[in-house]
């Protein structure tokens, strides 16, 4: 691409010298993006140790990362360039993260008038002002373009300018350069979770056009809090239109994607709302009530629910569901299940809610309930984790056999 150099590829093959499509998908989810941090510095290590390298970084394995809000964070930290053209975070390092910076980003107001509080910042605006989050992720991401990312990722974001999703894609940018914005605007952009933090605004330029174009953003969860549809989406449009990054794989061939969907937990089995008791609310209670925000709890877990349905029933209709790990915890319940109470003791049942997470059978949804079952003799979702680890690593070697013996 002509004026854009780009660093993908130098740790991983393409898929044309292989035999799958590698996707890993972070769902949104604020504070609870430490279950899935949890969950890929498990799979991290188990690569590092099918392959015996301990500077294995999922970044090499992957041929896209999607991730949407706090995911898009996640997905920034593990694909952005340090000096060396190497990860800038590992993932045992977003745990961490979290733990460290989270009670600053959504500092809790304490207090028997707390509920009073917040209620009076919802109407008056955001309930956190961005800042510390936004020059965090300044800091850390500083200076990286998409382009620059170590393998394609996909982050969606939602324009309320013009009311429809913006998908930052490593693909899209060589039809749309305007979109090759800074990844740091990119990861505030998706996280900007309405009522909780402000919507972001910045402009890009494509220097060899000349056309700047304005984004109005909001969090991606919006349109996509689950993005691991908008990931398969994407790779199949590169199919449809010849990029030589693939070969001749059939457009929707399922039986070519290797899918790992972490998702950040929900609320599901804890009965929370009721149609009487939503048929008295108004604006306020829609938007704050008894320390939730039921409206969005609603777009963002039926957004998640809806892809993780139509993967699930895609996958089993191609016979692929060998192929398709979603690793989620639907039986959270009370602060583990806010995205905002950064509480010291939270944080840490959110890292155990993880760790848990791991040790519980791996399961597929039930179409018909909507819950999660276990998978007859699939063993756990750490083991599971291992298999695709395996799957991953095997595909890796493929890549680099046949790419030495086409240049042979």
């Amino acid at each position: 691409m002509a004026g854009i150099t780009s660093t993908k590829f130098k740790n991983n093959l393409p898929p044309k010298y292989g035999n799958i499509i590698t996707i890993l998908s972070i769902d949104g989810g604020g504070i609870r993006g430490i279950i899935p941090g949890v969950i890929l510095s498990k799979l991290e290590s188990h690569l590092q140790e099918v392959d015996d390298n301990k500077d294995a970084r999922v970044a090499d394995y992957f041929d896209v990362i999607a991730g949407t809000s706090t995911g898009g964070l996640i997905t920034g930290m593990l694909t952005a360039p340090d000096p060396n053209n190497r990860p800038l975070f590992a993932a045992k390092d977003v745990v961490p993260f979290y733990l460290q910076h989270s009670s600053k980003i959504f500092p809790q107001t304490r207090g028997i008038f707390a509920d009073t509080i917040n209620t009076v910042k919802a109407l008056g605006g955001p309930k956190y002002d961005g800042k510390y989050l936004h020059d965090l992720i300044s800091k850390n991401l500083s200076g990286v373009k998409l382009h620059q990312t170590l393998t394609n990722v996909v982050i969606p974001t939602f324009d309320i300018n013009k009311l429809q999703p913006v998908i930052f894609s490593s693909y899209q940018i060589e039809t749309s350069r305007v979109l090759d914005a800074s990844l740091s605007d990119i990861c505030i952009g998706t996280s900007a979770a309405p009522t909780f933090l402000p919507a972001h605004f910045f402009t890009n330029k494509d220097d060899e056009s000349g056309i700047t174009q304005e984004f109005n953003l909001i969090d991606g969860g919006i349109a996509a809090n689950n993005p691991a549809l908008v990931a398969m989406s994407e790779v199949t449009r590169q199919i449809i239109r010849k990029n030589p990054e693939f070969s001749t794989e059939k457009p929707v061939d399922y039986n070519r994607f290797l899918v790992i969907s972490i998702g950040t937990g929900s609320k599901r089995n804890e009965q929370k709302y009721t149609a009487k008791m939503a048929s008295k609310w108004g604006i306020i209670s829609w938007i704050f009530n008894n320390g939730s925000t039921p409206i969005i709890d609603c777009y963002s877990e039926a957004s998640a629910d809806m892809v993780h349905y139509h993967n699930s029933v895609v996958f089993q209709a191609f016979q692929s569901q060998h192929s398709y790990l979603r690793i989620d915890d639907d039986t959270l319940k009370g602060d583990v299940a806010s995205v905002d109470i950064a509480t010291e003791e939270n944080l840490n049942k959110l890292v155990e809610v993880g760790q848990n997470l791991l040790n519980k059978p791996a399961s597929r949804l039930n179409v018909d309930t909507g819950l999660y079952e276990p998978i007859p003799n699939a063993g756990t979702n750490d083991q599971a984790l291992k298999r695709f680890a395996e799957l991953l690593s095997e595909e890796k070697k493929r890549r680099e056999s046949n790419a030495a013996a086409e240049q042979k």
